[in-house]
């Protein structure tokens, strides 16, 4: 009886394992500095500590969360962050900033030793949405507290940037220049706060 059960369970077990095989693979993606920022002025002498940034539940997973009509959303499993995105929006704010600002003194650490003044930056994403083929949309909340001063200031962006195709590498750019919208906005007010 077992020597006739052998070759069904052989050919199961190809079956299943040829099926393993022929899964789709994931594909991986990260967050970087939008390459378009220039320095918005004199490269000023200071320190930006870029603290962790908080994004919603909803998103904090290794998928890409797309955003479907209505109030439907996706995780989708074989489209994946390469790296917590909390830190990866953290680390591409650090580097729009160092590129607005025109200085090499942006960290996503305490441990600055140039010397200067240090602004610290918080940003709290309140809303990353990602529309596959469409835009990418990124609500930010930020506060900065310059150095020396008790008294912060606070901000608001809300930044939206179409997917030039519908590729999901092309969503991952949109929201790569909806950062740059929100560290542009960021750097601005640290430059105005620096002339008083």
């Amino acid at each position: 009886m077992t020597r006739a059960l052998a070759p069904l369970v052989i050919a199961l077990l190809a079956m299943w394992l040829g099926g393993c095989s022929s899964s789709p693979a994931s594909s991986f993606y990260r967050l970087k500095p939008d390459a378009t920022l220039t320095t918005m002025g004199a490269a000023a002498p200071l320190n930006v500590v870029v603290n962790p940034v908080t994004i919603p539940a909803l998103v904090d997973r290794p998928q890409i969360v797309a955003s479907l009509p209505g109030n439907e959303v996706r995780p989708e499993e074989f489209q994946r962050w390469a790296e917590p995105l909390k830190g990866n929006i953290q680390r591409t704010i650090a580097g729009d900033l160092a590129a607005l600002l025109g200085t090499e003194h942006v960290t996503v650490y305490e441990a600055v030793s140039s010397g200067f003044p240090t602004w610290r930056v918080r940003v709290d994403i309140m809303q990353f949405d990602s529309v596959p083929g469409k835009a990418a949309t990124i609500d930010a909340q930020w506060t900065i507290w310059p150095p020396g001063k008790a008294t912060p200031i606070v901000g608001h962006t809300l930044a939206q940037e179409p997917a030039q195709a519908q590729a999901y590498d092309a969503l991952v750019a949109a929201h790569d220049r909806a950062l740059g919208s929100v560290s542009r906005d960021i750097a601005a007010a640290i430059l105005k706060n620096l002339s008083r």
